[in-house]
């Protein structure tokens, strides 16, 4: 793959887990991935607990906001290597289908915008940001250049099933 890796994290709102993802892999990514957020149906605006677990986490929240989809979709959007569905399918969510032969993976996560308002919401937040980041630092540690399709497809599946702060030392499958 060329770099940067461009990754679209992709959800029904785009105003929680898809900016966790796109910030952390911003933040994570040393330059070598490049993250992306949208959704089928966006909110319009980021939930304010989202950028809260960022900012708790020292990770920059500059220029995120909730968007459409179809942002990527255009013969101006860039070109996106892989795309990564964060909708939790326990949960009864309807994930969105992107178009297209991007590299696809699927990384259920409780939606934290869920939880009733103050405490919980804290917890559900933290708790979504945890899973998020063991993801993102399981993809960082990935080395694509040693890897085909299948393989980078593979490990993503694996890394989806990552819970909290455990983390997945995988290189090449």
């Amino acid at each position: 793959m060329t770099e940067p890796i461009n990754i679209l994290i992709l959800c029904t709102g785009n105003s929680a887990r898809s900016i966790l993802g796109e910030a952390l892999i911003n933040h994570l990514g040393g330059g070598r991935l490049r993250g992306f957020s949208a959704g089928s149906f966006p909110k319009g605006q980021v939930h304010p607990g989202a950028l809260a677990v960022l900012a708790r986490n020292g990770v920059t929240v500059e220029g995120a906001s909730s968007k459409s989809w179809d942002m990527f979709t255009g013969p101006d959007a860039p070109q996106l290597h892989i795309v990564i569905t964060v909708c939790d399918n326990a949960a009864g969510e309807m994930c969105p289908i992107f178009p297209g032969t991007q590299i696809k993976a699927h990384w259920g996560i409780e939606d934290p915008a869920d939880a009733a308002p103050g405490a919980a919401e804290e917890v559900a937040f933290d708790k979504a940001y945890a899973e998020m980041r063991a993801r993102v630092e399981a993809m960082v540690a990935l080395d694509f250049a040693q890897m085909d399709r299948d393989a980078i497809r593979d490990a993503l599946a694996e890394i989806g099933t990552i819970k909290g702060a455990t983390t997945l030392a995988k290189g090449a499958a």
